[in-house]
């Protein structure tokens, strides 16, 4: 894909945004829109409007839900408010509907922030972690994992997947060994502090 591409991508996808948050017509569907891959939340995501310098992110704790407006508590004890969309993305340990999103998730949400301060969601993902651990142990559909002080199950998902060494990816967890250091992309699981392993990577 090349540049024009990308920046004729952008912007269609701010001008779908922008009219969704404002009540434009239904849309096309989000995903289609752009990747929604759980790495892009961490990754150094370009703005969705060439003319904007950044995009705009959220991170906190719901702590309210009305209509299609989240109310979200941040780490830095400050509040803001999320509007979904029609053409929001929504991710909880996979692609999904806002529907999932509940009270006391965690969410980190990409947008663009509208005149009154609401946030019109792009991407929104919900409990997702990307810790740095230690596993201590294997078990089936299971992993024991250390990070920090902390030991935490991790929930293997049917469809985690896992790379060694920096390779490709691959569905094949037999090579995971204890004692190794991984980095586990998944989901936070809010009920007992567990999480969803999605993508485990070992050998970096």
């Amino acid at each position: 894909m090349t540049v024009r591409h990308d920046r004729a991508d952008a912007m269609r996808r701010r001008r779908f945004l922008t009219n969704a948050a404002l009540g434009g017509a239904t849309i096309i569907g989000a995903t289609a829109l752009g990747g929604l891959d759980a790495e892009a939340a961490f990754a150094a995501e370009p703005s969705l409007d060439p003319a904007i310098a950044k995009s705009t992110f959220v991170e906190g704790r719901i702590t309210g839900i009305t209509g299609s407006i989240l109310e979200v508590t941040g780490s830095n004890g400050g509040h803001s408010r999320v509007q979904m969309t029609n053409v929001t993305s929504v991710w909880k340990v996979r692609a999904t509907t806002a529907e999932v999103i509940e009270v006391g998730d965690g969410l980190y949400a990409r947008g663009v922030k509208m005149p009154d301060g609401t946030v019109a969601a792009d991407a929104v993902w919900v409990n997702i972690v990307n810790l740095d651990t230690q596993i201590r142990g294997i078990a089936k559909n299971r992993l024991h994992l250390a990070h920090g002080q902390h030991e935490l199950v991790g929930h293997v998902a049917p469809d985690a997947s896992a790379s060694y060494a920096g390779r490709a990816l691959t569905s094949d967890l037999s090579r995971l060994r204890i004692g190794q250091s991984a980095q586990v992309l998944g989901a936070w699981r809010p009920s007992d502090n567990s999480v969803d392993v999605v993508r485990i990577s070992v050998g970096h």
